[in-house]
Order: structure tokens, then sequence, then C-alpha cells
């Protein structure tokens, strides 16, 4: 063994990571060594064999490989044997189960091999896998599945386990520990275990037939959602209540049982035809130890199996140890065993506590002459696994000291468990007496709860899940009356929900929970129960415990904590739970015994063992050991210390030796501020304090649990790093160093401002009840030595502890980078991040020496200025009667003070001060002082030089400033930023009456973007602005809420409501609801507008003039009367015409509303008409003097009222919104102006608009958004010249993006024109009568806009203009000669119309409320058209078309059904020309006429292809022969509003294809719909 030392030590690097073997438990046994070809990183095992892992990624496989019948001959049983299959992949982890084993590549790729009975290797169609075998884990939700990327793997006995990079489980094999909702195994192919779907999981592990999975909590937001209050599977209730004497008692302790053994026989169903697994007998025990790398594996043949084939033992692992050793001795260890065979269990159990110690030095000294002693405490910083077989045991752990990814898995027989992870643990935990445990774990046994906790624990930290809520008055007690009437006091959280919000994805999350699943008799689930659970289903009592490690063994589950606790469930037949109790059913802490001060931070398990790995105050790793050990040959059961030396790494061991004790010393001082959090902090919460002392005492809670939390994920974070990726850059406290510095400066201004407003002199006399007169708690905790100190002093010295814990951080970087070159990067990062905590530690101990000198001061301050001057921010300075600073020429008897803080210059006078803040302090005539004397003092007088001046307090601050003498401003307190002694920049104003603004200031004035709230007393409501100011005043687009209810959305000016704007009064259940939409000048309705009369019924749409109804409008009412014509006074004046709903109409004269006065014509619906004068109300009775006419059948109606003449015009609509656009461009009226300057605007516009929303957390735009306005800021059109195809789809693109997106102008004019569009002709206003306002209102919307976008695109042609089509073959052209050239026809081109780029931006938008008003006008013709088409459709297929006239040769013969074809018969029905009715239906999904009109020509196209395919010969289509064809499509394609349709295509179809190809295929449609309304079907 000596020589195998020496030469591991004197070798190059090569040689480090060997394997090493020998025979039973004791470490005396001389180890043979196995010769691996490159150090081994990862080791994994399974029953009897063992996957490893080299670097280079390389994988071997060792031990009897029954899946390889050819190589079990010719391969010895512990030689390692390549996997070659795996040449040419970077594995990066391995793991092993039972019988199989499984890589996972670098690329996310899984490789599985061995035993497949079960299907755990996911290959059908395979009893064995030999060889390595990629397994293809595909998501089948997508199209194609595209394959899922792996992160690692957990394998059991009959199934295996994969995390994704998702953070998804992916489970294959077979029996309930799957988590899938089936009941056929095997699971060949990998499938999603979809009751975790949605959750983050961070780690899986599989026990023998059970799993668990550590999973991240769902956030604030999504656990806050309402919960269901019935199981989803049993459908009983969730919660019980129980209505006790004085209070009734709510519980959530529902038990469901969710799963069963899918067979009696509780064997998993295979398919036919499958062997049973392969089983391997008569083997030779072995274990297995990693040390520094090495991997060391011991066989003993000679020891017997205690038990069954369940009963699978473990070995314990054997350290380094001194004498001195502070762990059991063997009296002590007697004594435990001396318990445990009381307790009846296994014979042959003893924990074993085996103490890896530091004689590393010594060992370097032997090994490597001349080279100084290293220390070792880094010597064991891996996680702890173990893996045992059936019959015998086996115990991996990992020591690393040279690579930073070495790395070691172990899974036990017929278990698969991943042991390793991060953590760390308090204190010892002391046995009590076993018979109390018993007892106490029976009473627990019987809880019917699903995932039930430990009821006694969570009651001892306060964490009861059981809430009380007082029962009926009448047993209400007088006690309970007593606490009721007690003032509540806000909770203060002293865990933050959610992590600390900028530590992000940075560092671990503390917030866990553990799902368990599979097969329960053992308990091993946790959930109160042995029943089997076929999904996963959470341990509730483990939410708040901070997990972050669970290990599996073959039926007992272990999950560690961040705080080192340690809690076990499952089977406890040789003591591996780490206590004395029974088999638990629930998670209960280990109480091993641990000497004081020792941590965990890392567990392992097996079948029957657990391994803790832990360090104390020294940072050297301890490996405890619990569960059933080896008997030896001879003698009785002994405690035995093994001493196996570890080698050295010249190279890395002092880096991961610093990283190791800087990861303990996290550990450390997590745990001792969880103790002050629970045992101090929280007590003093609960005592009765001051109102301001209790508020300040909750903020230093609040900050405390910060500073607690980010220690903890911290420690989480390091332990990890400790078996991953070791270097500098996965430093978090390096690369985000502020996280910490502003956790630390903001926990120090806590416990200052408490400090400084007397907060520990008023904790001292509660807490001296509560602590006692010897708090020897709180000296401890305190680290203080010296007796009788005061109460309130040794809190002071407790809450400012955490500050001494920045030095340990500078000393321990400094350390690190020691191992570094002084040249290097690293050594460059560890400097400066040691310099900044440093630099931070000094800053806070001044901080708490001025906040001691401020107590003090307050303390001794005379008179009674103290409550209106002590603040918990403020700090002082300096004051006059310890700082000589006299008044000059002050009076005999004055009294001068001047007390400087650290916000404001405090001037005293007897019982009189002043106070001048410092921000707002402009010391002008003092600054040029102090520079004058500078400069003289410097001799630099004569020059003027500035050599010698100090720094000038800075120009621009932010500060807080109460005005007194500013008239607008007086007795208004401004927060915000300052430029040269004026508001400047985003601030808060607060008026005495209650006013305030908060928004933007330029020049001491409202400018920009503000919010405004005005009190309105005799309301006792607000007014309530939100806009835009200019120069103090309310400027551009805002909306003012009233505080009367009413709203106005649109433009202001001068505080007044003046262009485009829409005011809402009231509400619909108020007296007088109203809406007007319109233009306003001067805070009143003039100009054209929109006001709809909800009370009345009625809606007007017309010209206004100082609030009143003023020139032509149109009236239209809910009753269908309809009136246009002239409006004088806000009354129907003059001449109009007026229509009711059965047609009668009134042409003349008016004088008030709805009353006739004077001449006119009346004519009725049938055409008989009175002419003469008329007087009356309409409705209510007219007097007529005139003359009645009945015309004749030759009378034309060319003499009858039209619509629209008395009405506003289209171009006069609207134009206070188009100017608005105009302006934002830059124009002062329609085309006047620079186009340069418009893009300018728009740039400027945008560029605005996104810094708002981006100051605006509500208004945040998502990076799409952000990249669309950023593209929009430039020309499309960036080159002077006629514009192309290429150009004009440019700017096409362009105005398509533009007009979605209400930032840009043409956005905004888009978003406005909507909503009046709606406004006018939804609701009352969808009168059949208005269809030719409707769309005279589009066609001015479209022309005016065109001349918008030709002003923005000056080469655009004018409408009607043609763009050449380009050239398909430049070459062609080039060579054709000109004779040929002049023959040919002019190329067609595209022709540039407003409907062709508009209508397909704006029509969408208008189509519902248009589209009503067709259907409304059309609402007859349609009626009779549909009543005919139900008719003729009631045919079958071959007598419609008989009926309809088609040719015979045009009918189809078979049809397609469901891919084949069948033939026509007699009773076929809606089966000829499918294709081309489906087609056309498409046509009332299409908003604009080029769209419905490409469905008539796909249409027409169908139906060519359809007859072609039976007559097998090109023909030319003849209106007579089409037409019925196409008549028979329309009828077959059941358009409801098919007049509707046409009649819209007819008035908006661009007028270049009415005369083409389009306008015959429309023309076409046209006639089947009028040959429709008159076909005869009889």
């Amino acid at each position: 063994m000596e020589s195998q030392r020496k030469s591991s030590g004197e070798d190059s690097s090569g040689e480090r990571g060997s394997l090493h073997t020998w025979k039973g438990y004791s470490c005396s046994v001389t180890p043979e060594r196995v010769l691996l070809s490159r150090p081994v990183l990862q080791a994994a095992l399974g029953t009897r064999h063992g996957v490893l892992l080299v670097e280079g990624g390389q994988v071997y496989s060792f031990g009897e490989f029954p899946w390889k019948q050819s190589q079990v001959s010719e391969v010895g049983p512990l030689k390692p044997v390549l996997e070659s299959a795996l040449s040419g992949q970077r594995v990066v982890a391995v793991a092993a189960g039972s019988f199989h084993s499984g890589a996972v590549t670098e690329d996310g790729g899984v490789h599985m091999w061995g035993e497949n009975s079960f299907g755990q290797c996911g290959l059908s169609s395979l009893t064995v896998v030999p060889n390595p075998t990629p397994v293809a884990v595909l998501d089948p939700d997508t199209s194609p599945p595209h394959t899922i990327r792996v992160l690692e793997l957990a394998c059991g006995e009959q199934h295996s386990l994969a995390l994704s990079a998702q953070h998804e489980v992916w489970a294959w094999g077979s029996g309930c520990q799957l988590g899938l909702v089936t009941t056929i195994f095997p699971i060949w192919k990998p499938q999603k275990v979809e009751h975790l779907a949605g959750r983050h999981v961070l780690q899986v592990a599989c026990g023998a037939f059970h799993s668990l999975a550590l999973v991240r909590c769902l956030p604030p937001q999504e656990a806050r959602r309402p919960l269901p209050d019935k199981c989803g599977q049993c459908n009983q209730l969730l919660y019980t209540m129980t209505d006790k004497e004085d209070h009734v008692i709510i519980s959530d302790s529902h038990y469901c049982p969710l799963g069963v053994e899918l067979l009696a026989d509780g064997e998993a169903r295979l398919e036919p035809g499958r062997s049973p697994p392969l089983r391997l007998q008569n083997y030779e025990r072995r274990r297995t130890v990693a040390q520094n790398g090495e991997v060391l594996t011991t066989t003993d043949s000679d020891i017997s199996a205690a038990g069954t084939d369940s009963d699978r033992t473990v070995g314990g692992v054997g350290g380094a140890g001194s004498q001195s050793s502070p762990y059991p001795d063997d009296q002590a260890v007697k004594e435990y065993l001396k318990k445990l065979s009381d307790t009846s269990l296994v014979e042959e159990t003893l924990p074993i506590f085996c103490t890896l110690a530091d004689s590393l030095d010594l060992l370097t000294s032997d090994l490597l002459p001349g080279v100084m002693p290293v220390t070792t405490s880094s010597a064991l910083n891996s996680l702890v696994s173990s893996c045992a077989s059936a019959v015998a045991e086996r115990v991996v752990s990992t020591c690393e000291a040279l690579s930073l990814k070495k790395r070691i898995n172990c899974y036990y027989p017929g278990v698969g468990g991943v042991a390793g992870a991060p953590g760390g643990v308090p204190g010892g935990f002391p046995v009590g007496p076993a018979e109390e445990r018993v007892r106490l774990e029976e009473s627990m046994q019987g809880k019917k709860s699903c995932s039930t906790g430990d009821i006694r624990e969570e009651e001892a930290e306060g964490l009861s899940r059981r809430l009380s809520l007082p029962g009926l008055l009448s047993q209400v007690s007088p006690r309970l009356l007593r606490r009721a009437s007690r003032p509540r006091v806000q909770a203060v959280p002293l865990t933050p929900v959610g992590g600390l919000p900028e530590a992000g994805e940075l560092l671990p999350s503390l917030q866990t929970e553990v799902w368990s699943w599979g097969r329960g008799e053992e308990g091993q689930l946790g959930h109160g129960d042995n029943l089997p659970r076929l999904q996963p289903l959470c341990i509730k009592c483990l939410s708040s415990k901070e997990v972050v490690l669970v290990a599996a063994g073959a039926h007992h589950s272990l999950a560690l904590t961040t705080q080192s606790q340690v809690f076990s469930w499952g089977s406890n037949s040789s003591g591996q739970l780490g206590h004395m109790a029974c088999p638990t059913t629930i998670p209960r802490l280990a109480k091993v015994r641990l000497s004081e001060g020792i941590r965990v931070w890392d567990v392992g398990a097996g079948a029957q063992h657990t391994l803790l790995l832990a360090d104390g105050d020294c940072y050297q790793p301890i490996l405890y050991y619990s569960g059933q050990q080896v008997r030896e040959a001879a003698g009785p059961h002994t405690h035995t210390q093994c001493t196996e030396p570890l080698l050295s790494d010249r190279n890395v061991t002092g880096f991961i030796a610093s990283l190791h004790e800087l990861a303990a010393a996290e550990r450390k001082f997590y745990c001792k501020l969880s103790s002050v959090k629970n045992h101090i902090l929280r007590p003093l919460l609960d005592l009765a304090l001051g109102p301001a002392s209790t508020v300040l005492l909750q903020s230093l809670a609040r900050c405390y649990s910060r500073l607690c939390h980010l220690t903890g994920q911290h420690s989480a974070s390091l332990t990890a790093n400790l078996r991953r990726r070791r270097d500098v850059k996965s430093l978090v406290m390096l690369e985000h160093a502020s996280i910490f510095l502003d956790t630390y400066n903001e926990y120090c201004c806590s416990v200052g401002n408490f400090l400084v407003m007397g907060g520990f002199q008023a904790l001292a006399k509660p807490s001296l009840e509560f602590f006692g007169k010897c708090p020897e708690l709180l000296q401890r905790l305190a680290e203080s030595s010296e007796e009788n100190i005061p109460l309130s002093d040794l809190l002071v010295a407790l809450f400012y502890l955490p500050m001494r814990h920045l030095h340990e951080y500078g000393r321990l970087l400094l350390k690190l980078g020691t191992c570094f070159e002084v040249n290097s990067v690293d050594y460059q990062k560890l400097q400066d991040g040691c310099s900044k905590f440093e630099a931070l530690a000094l800053h806070l101990k001044r901080r708490r020496k001025e906040a001691e000198y401020t107590y003090h001061f307050w303390k001794s301050f005379p008179g009674k200025m103290t409550d209106s001057l002590r603040k918990p921010p403020r700090r002082l300075i300096c004051e006059s009667s310890n700082k000589a600073l006299t008044l000059q020429n002050s009076g005999r008897f004055s009294v001068n003070w001047f007390i400087l803080f650290n916000d404001a210059l405090v001037h005293a006078q007897f019982s009189t001060h002043h106070v001048f803040p410092l921000a707002t302090l402009w010391a002008k005539w003092l600054r040029s002082i102090n520079q004058a004397v500078d400069q003289a003092m410097s001799g630099a007088g004569q020059s003027g030089s500035g050599a010698g001046q100090r720094a000038e307090p800075p120009i621009s601050r932010t500060a807080c400033y109460t005005f007194y003498k500013d008239s607008r401003l007086k007795e208004a307190t401004y927060e915000g930023r300052w430029l040269a002694g004026k508001p400047n920049g985003r601030g808060t104003v607060k008026w005495l009456d209650g006013r305030i603004y908060t928004g933007t200031f330029k020049n001491g004035l409202e400018d920009g973007f503000g919010d405004y709230v005005m009190p309105s007393k005799t309301l006792n409501l607000n007014d309530h602005y939100q806009g835009h100011w200019k120069e103090g005043k309310m400027h551009g687009i805002g909306t003012y809420k009233y505080a009367t209810g009413e709203l106005y959305e649109g433009s202001f000016q001068d505080n007044m409501r003046h262009g485009h704007g829409m005011l809402r009064s009231g509400t619909l259940n108020s007296s007088s609801p109203s809406v007007f939409i319109g233009q306003w000048v001067h805070d009143k309705k003039t100009g054209y507008g929109v006001f709809d009369d909800i009370t009345r019924g009625e809606k007007y749409m017309g010209m206004w003039q100082d609030d009143q109804r003023q020139g032509t409008g149109i009236i239209v009412t809910q009753f269908g009367l309809y009136y246009e014509g002239a409006f004088n006074n806000n009354k129907m004046q003059g001449t109009g015409v007026l229509l009711s709903e059965d047609n009668t109409t009134y042409e003349g004269e008016f004088s008030e509303d709805w009353t006739l006065n004077g001449k006119g014509v009346l004519t009725m619906a049938n055409g008989d008409y009175f002419e003469g004068t008329f007087t009356g109300e309409w409705g209510s009775g007219l007097k007529v003097t005139g003359s009645f006419f009945k015309p004749n059948l030759y009378d034309s109606d060319g003499d009858k009222a039209r619509l629209g003449r008395l009405a506003v015009r289209p171009e006069e609509k609207w134009r206070a919104v188009f100017e608005e656009c105009w302006m934002r461009l830059g124009c002062e009226a329609p085309g006047q102006g620079e186009n340069q300057r418009a893009w300018e605007n728009i740039a400027v516009a945008l560029t605005t608009s996104r810094r708002q929303h981006r100051d605006c957390p509500e208004m945040n735009l998502s990076q799409s958004h952000n990249r669309t306005l950023e593209s929009l800021e430039f020309n499309p059109q960036q080159h002077v010249g006629p514009v192309t195809m290429e150009k004009y789809d440019r700017i096409r693109h362009y105005l398509i993006k533009a007009c979605d997106t209400p930032l840009h102008p043409l956005g905004r004019l888009m978003e406005t024109l909507v909503a009046v569009y709606r406004m006018t002709y939804v609701g009352v206003g969808a009168n059949r009568r208005l269809l030719l306002q409707a769309v005279n209102e589009i066609m001015s919307y479209l022309a005016r806009i065109f001349q918008l976008v030709r002003f923005l695109f000056p080469d655009l042609p004018e409408e009607g203009g043609v763009i050449p089509e380009p050239s398909s073959d430049p070459q062609d052209k080039k060579d054709s000669n000109c004779a040929d050239t002049q023959l040919e026809s002019p190329k067609p081109g595209r022709v540039v119309s407003s409907s062709s780029l508009l209508l397909p931006v704006l029509l969408p938008l208008l189509y519902p409320p248009l589209f009503t008003l067709y259907a409304l006008e059309k609402e007859r013709e349609d009626d009779v058209y549909w009543e005919c088409v139900l008719r003729l459709n009631k045919q079958p297929d071959m007598a419609l078309l008989a009926f309809l006239g088609v040719q015979h040769k045009f009918w189809p013969v078979s049809v397609p059904v469901l891919g084949e074809r069948t033939e026509v018969v007699s009773s076929t029905k809606d089966a000829c020309f499918a294709s081309a009715t489906e087609t056309l239906q498409q046509i009332s999904t299409t908003f604009t006429p080029s769209d419905k009109l490409q469905v008539i020509q796909l249409t027409f196209e169908e139906i060519t292809k359809e007859v072609v395919s039976s007559l097998e010969d090109s023909f030319l289509w003849s209106m007579d022969d089409l037409f019925p064809v196409f008549l028979y499509v329309v009828l077959r394609a059941r358009i409801r509003n098919l007049g509707s349709e046409v009649s819209l295509i007819e008035d908006l179809m661009d007028p270049c294809v009415q005369h083409g190809e389009h306008g015959i295929m429309f023309t076409t449609l046209k006639a089947c719909y009028y040959q429709i309304q008159h076909e005869k079907t009889t």
C-alpha cells in the first residue's frame, strides 16, 4: 500500500481519480488498485455492476453484465470496460438502477442499456439492451414532435425518471412509481408526468418502488388563486369546520386515497411474451468509496445477509481521525446500541460516526518531499452517495480536489436513488427516550391526511395548520372577548414571499416543496399512511422547511434543509432514519447525536443506512453513518474509526479548500441568523411597544428577514458550486455584488433608525420580563463576554452583529485570490470584490457611530423641539455647542444655536427654530465667498484661476421642499428633481387643500405628462386629470374624471377642453346619461359632433356652436324616426325632412323639435301625398290646409325627397381629428409643411411614448412592440425617385404597422376614426336610413388619409396612377430586337388607389356597424331570397341540377367522400361541387371587397377544376353553361345575407376592377342573387 500511495503522489495528474478496492468493512485491509487511464469524475452503482464517468466524457462499466453474455467470461468482475458505443459522445452524467444504466450527453441526449423486462430502458421489443442505445424523449404535443433536452437521470428497479431542461419530469418503465395514469405496463416511450406540468422541478430521486421530486413553490400570484373546496378525485370536502365551545376549528386534514395497487398481487402487469428480469445470486458484497477522485470498492464474501431480499444492508466509510476527536466515544456507542436493542430494532444495527479528519499535512510531507503542508478543510467537499445490493452493501462518497466537475452519484440496488446536493445544520440533536418516541410516533400513524406534518413540531415553530375562529356569539367566552378587544398589529412575514426580486434566477430558491409517489407500504411517501399514490402528491409539512436536497433509499426517504436539518421517513428496520422511533410515515427530524456546532450539508441514502456529510467550526468535513453495520468476523460489535489518508492536489487544493471554507462560513452564518430570528426577533415582535417603535421594529424585522433569506440562498448556491463548476465566475457575490451591498445597506439603515429613535431602549423593559434577568441566550448569540451589560446595549450588539460578516467576506475572498497569479483576471475580480465588502464594512461602521452619536444627542437635547426634529433617517453631523459657530453683531442677550444634520440646517433661538433643508439650500453668496477666500489664500486672486476652488454642490438635485413665498405654490410641498433652484424633471407637489400633482416639470412649471388630483369640497370626491401639460396648464391629450361622475377624454388647451374629445355624462342607471364626441372650442361644443341622449333614446349627428345645435344635422330615435335638416338655437328650425318607420315622409318647415309649422309635403307609404300648410307636433295630431294628391302609374319618383341633401357633408365631418394629425406632423394646415419635419416629429412622438411607457411599469411594452416602434421611426422610402413595386410594398407594410400602433400619429388617427364611427352608427345609430351616410363617410376617410399618405410619401402616384410591373427577365429584354419589341403589348401595372391601399387596414375595424346597416337595408330582399334558398335546398343534388337546367355533361359522376370516390345517385345531397360551395361560403369571413372578389374567383376555379376532371378535355365556358352551375353553388352555399354582401361589394369596389374579370364574376353573383329571389320552385 505504501508503494501505491507514493506512486499516486509522484505521478502526473493523470493518475488522480484512480479506483481502489478492498474487502470487508475494516479500513485496515490493504486496498487493491484498479488501473484506469483517466481520473474518475462520477460513479453510479447498481446491484452487481457500476458505471464510471471519467475525464473527457468517456464511460466505463465494471462488475457483472448479464446483458452482455459474450463478455461475462472474458471480463473480470472488477475490470472496467469502456462503453465503446458512447464513443464520440461527451457524457456529462451517468446513472444506474438495479440492473440497468443510463447516461446523459452534453447535448441533453439519453442513452440506456441493461435489463429491459419492465421497459426501464425505454426501448420496445427488447428484453435486454447490451450496449448504450439512444432513447428518444419526444414531446408529442408539438408538430412535428421535438426532442426534449435532459439534464439528469434517476433509475429505480423497474423505472427511470428524467429531468428535462424545461424542469419537467419524464418517466418510463413499470409501476405506480412512474406517476402516469395508466394500468398497462411497461411504458416503453418516455412520457411526461402531467401532474407536475407547469411546475419548476429542481431534482428527482428514485427509491426501489417510489419516486421523489424537489419542486419550486408557485409564484405568489399563482399561489393566491382561489382553491377548490372539494377534492377532484373523491369529491369530498377539503376543509372541515368543528364548532367548539368558544371557537371554531377549521382543518384541511382531508385524506384522499390517490391511487391503489394496480394488481392484487402487487406486481405490475407485463405484456404477453415478456420474460422476467434478470435475477443474479451468490455474488460477493462490495463497498465503494471515492476520495479525492479515487473510487474505492470493498468486497466481503464472508458476511452473511441479515434478513430476506428486502433487507439490503449497507456499510460505512472511514476517514482519518485524531485522538482528540470531539465525537462520541465507545461508551456512547454502546449506550446507543442498548437503546436500539430496547426498541426491538435489528440486532446488528449500530450507528457509526466516521470522522474524516485532517492528517493530510503529514501525508503530503510524506508523499511530496519539499512541499509545504496544505490544509485539508476541503478534502471532502462533494456530495455523499451510497449504494447497496440485495445481499451485499455498498457505500459511495466523493472527496474531490482535482477537477471542477468531479462528481459521484450513487444508486442503490433496486433503488436507483440519487444522492448529493447542497445543504447545511446547526448543532446536535439529542436522542430522547425510545419509549416516548415510539408512543408519539404511534399517535401519528392514525392520522388520515394525505400529507400531514408532525403537528407537535409545527406548533413548536408557530406554523399550525389549523385556524381558530370565534364561534357562535352565545358561546363566546369573556376571555375571548378580551382578546378580541386588543388592538390588532399587522403581522410581519419573516420569510420574504417569492424571495428577493433582484436576485431572480441568480440564486437557488429556498421556497420548495417535496412531492412523492409510488408504493408506500413502508411509509416512504411521507403522507401519513401506507397507501400507494399513482400521481405525485405534495408533502405539505415540508413546504416551509426550505428543503434543498432529497434522497431516496430502498424504503426510506431523506430531505435536507438550508438550516442543516435532516428529515427522514419510511422504513427504520436498521435505524437508518437516524432516530429511535419505529418506522414513520411522516417526515421527522433525524435525531443523530452530533457534537455542538456541526452542520450537515449533504446526505445520502442506501437500502438500510443513511450518510450525513457535515462540517464544524474548524471547517473540516465529517462523515456520519447511521444504519446497519457489518459484524466483524470475530468478536462482538465494535466501533471502528478508519484512517485513510487523502491524496493532495498541488494545483487546486488551496482554491477548493478556501471555497469550502467560504461555503462553510456562510452556512454557519445562516444558522446563526436563523437562530436570532426564531429565538429573539419573533418574541420581540410580540412585545407591546408604542406605535412609532412598533412600525420601526417591523421595518427592522423585514430588513433582517431579507438579509437572512439572501444569506440562505447564497449558502445553498455556494454548497451547490462545490460539486458543479467551481470557478470564480460562479460566485454570485462577485458577479452581482450589488444585491449583497444593497441588502446590507438597507438592513444597517433600519437598525440605525431604530437606534436613533430609542427603540432598543424602549425594548429593554419588556425584553427583561421576557428573557429574565440573566439573558444567557442573548449573550451567547451576541457573542458578548462582558458581565452586567445593559439589555439595550446587548440588543444593539446583537443586531449589529451581521455587519461583522462583511469582514469575513473580505478575508475569504482575499484568501481565494492568493490561489491565482497576480496578473490573472480571476485575481483582479477577487481583489475588487474584497475591496467592495471591506469598504462597505467601514462605511457601515461609520454609519453605526453616526447613529449612536445622534441617539446620545437626542438623550441630552434640551427643550421641546425633539418631537418635531427627531426623525428616523436624520443623523447629527455637528452642532455649535461643541464646534464653535457664532453669529457676528448679534444682540447682547440673543442665543443662537446651529445644528447641522445630514438633511437640514437648524437655527434655534430660545423657544423657536428655523429648519433649512440642505437639498434646497442654494447658498450662492456663501459659495462665492468661500471661493474668493480660497483664491486669496492660494495667491490666485489676481489671475482668477480656479485651481484651488472646491467642488461646487450639484446644480441638479433630488430634494423635498415646502414653498412659503410663491403665490401659486405657497405652503405646497414639492419632492423631486431640481435644477438651479427650480423644480425640473419628475416630481410631486402636494398642496394643503389636498391637491396633488405627480409628473414632470420644466422651469418650475408643470410641463409634460402628469397626474393631477383636485378634491371637490361639495361632493367630497376628487377631480382627476391624467395627461399632458405645457407651461403649468393642461395642454394636449388627456383624461379628466370629474367629481360629478363625468368623464372627458380628448384634447386640452390652456386648462380648457379644446379640439376633439368625448364627454360621458352620468351612467346608464343615472338620471341623465349621455355621450358627446366631437369638436370643442374653449370648453364648449363647437363644430361637428355626435350626441347620444340615452335617456330620450335620440342621437344627433350634426353641427354645434357654443354648446347648442346650430346648422345642419340628423336625428334618429329608437322608435325609427329619422330627421335631417336645419337647427337653430338647439331646436329643429327651418327646412327639414322627417321619415317614420313605415316610410311616411314629411318635407317642409319646422319651428320646434318634432313640430311642423309652415309649408310642406306629407307623403304616405303608398305614394299618396298632401301638399299645403302644416301645424302641430308629429305623433300628436296635425292640422293640414292644402290639397290631397293620388299619383297615377306614370308619375316619376324624381320629386320624392332624397336623403342626405340636408345633412353635413362627409368631408366636413371630424375635421378636428384630421387637423390634430396634421399638427402632430408639424403642419399648420393640411398639406402645408415640410416632409422632413414630419418624419422628425414622428420619430420624436414614438421615442417620447416609449420613454413614458418605460417609466410606468403598468404600461410596459413588450420587446417585439419596442422593435416595431423603432422600425416606424424611419422613412421606408429612403431614396427619392419613382415608386416601384418594391417601394410600394414597403410603403404598404409600413402603413399597416403604423395604423396598428396607437403611438404613431397615423395609428392614433385610425384609432380615433374607429371610435367616432362606432359611436355614430352603433345603438340608436343603427338605422337603415343612415347607410348612405356611413358609406360616404368611409369614402371621405379614405380620401383624407390618402392625402396624409401622399404627404409622407411624395413620390407615390395620385389616385388612379399606375406603377409598372418589374421586368421578369432583363437579359431577354436586352437580347430582343426592336421590331419584336414594338409589336409587344404594354405590360400591365399596379393601379394606385386609396381603397386598395387603405381599405385592408380601415374596413376590418369598421365592418361590424357597417354590415349591420347593410343587413337592415336589405332585410326584406334577403328574407325573400332566404326563403327560396331553404325550399330549393330540400332537393337532392341531381334533382336540383335538373331543375336549374344544368347540362348533363357537367353533372359530377362521382364525388370524393373521406378520401374515396363515391358515385352520385339520386339520393345524394350536398356532395356535388362541394369544394366550390365551401370556397364561396368564405365570402362571409372576409372584410374588404377585394378579398370577397378573390373568394368569388376561387369559386369559379373550383367549379372549372371539377368539370375538367369529369370531361377529361379542355373547354371554354359560355355564360349559358356557367350560370346554372354557379347558381347551384350559390344555392348550396346558403349565405344568409347575400344581398348585403353584394351591396357592400358594389358600393366599395375599386373602380379599376369593375370592368375586368372580377367585375364579370361579381355581375354573375349579383344575377344569381336576383334570380333566386324570383325563382319559382314549382
